[in-house]
């Protein structure tokens, strides 16, 4: 483990958890919950101040590519899929000529790969004819390729272009409507919501930080509420197993002392890389 994993855990030890009462007396206002949630961002900060696009790529095709294959399917999948596609494919232009079962047998691993194929050779020759073999920096334009919508927009524009975005992934939207940001289940209703909450500068990172959390920490079926450094400032305070011993057996990836999703992973990352697909 790394130091930074370290000193998140001696973080997260340090700040109470288990028997405290994280319920409001009487309902929460707006102003307190605002204020909440930002104080929830910066400890998050502090508890993965490595948080980070969890999709390998080099330049914004690649991950205009990796995220649309991301999708019903796990980054680390998609991580030891793209390696093959990228050698193959490297380009807009040779992707959008490929032949589609040599495609879709690369990207099989990845699952519903015949649809993903078309997305794939569709965004690419609208990219090769309607903009030049670049991908657009705007997200009017972005959302006019096949398979692209606003999440795969604000990924691509966060991570690719530096323009802020929220991204709302299945984490993202379990996480914030457990802390009771929101209450809305459509991905634009609660984009929006989230983004009156904070400046728009924290809006990329801020997805990191709270899909970081979700991987790690807060999962779907069984939160380790008890390993959790924002336990005190949770309203769903003991969904998850709140002994701290047996909630630390439920992290995950660095948090847990295994490998991470990403292959390559950026330098300041704490855990280990990812293998490749065959290696285990």
């Amino acid at each position: 483990m790394g130091e930074q994993v370290a000193r998140s855990k001696k973080k997260a030890a340090n700040r109470p958890t288990g028997a405290v009462s994280v319920k409001p007396a009487k309902p929460e206002s707006h102003l307190a919950m605002v204020r909440r949630a930002r104080r929830i961002n910066r400890e998050l900060a502090e508890v993965y101040p490595y948080a980070h696009p969890e999709l390998d790529f080099r330049n914004p095709f690649e991950l205009l590519v990796a995220t649309v294959l991301s999708a019903q399917t796990t980054d680390l999948r998609v991580n030891q899929t793209t390696p093959a596609l990228f050698a193959a494919y490297p380009t807009p232009e040779d992707m959008a000529a490929a032949v589609p079962e040599r495609l879709e047998e690369i990207i099989r691993p990845t699952g519903f790969f015949r649809a993903k194929a078309r997305s794939l050779m569709g965004l690419s020759a609208a990219l090769r004819d309607d903009f030049g073999g670049e991908v657009p920096g705007r997200l009017a334009d972005l959302v006019k390729l096949p398979g692209v919508g606003r999440k795969t927009a604000n990924v691509v524009l966060g991570n690719a272009f530096g323009v802020p975005g929220i991204t709302v992934d299945t984490h993202f939207g379990r996480l914030v409507r457990r802390w009771k940001w929101t209450e809305q289940e459509d991905p634009e209703k609660v984009e929006a919501e989230i983004a009156a909450i904070f400046p728009k500068s924290e809006w990329t990172m801020l997805s990191h930080r709270v899909v970081f959390h979700g991987r790690r920490i807060c999962h779907s079926r069984k939160p380790a509420c008890g390993a959790c450094p924002i336990a005190a400032l949770c309203p769903s305070y003991g969904e998850g197993e709140t002994d701290p011993e047996k909630a630390k057996k439920l992290l995950k990836y660095e948090m847990g002392g295994h490998p991470g999703q990403r292959l390559s992973p950026p330098p300041d990352y704490p855990g280990s890389p990812a293998p490749p697909l065959g290696a285990g």
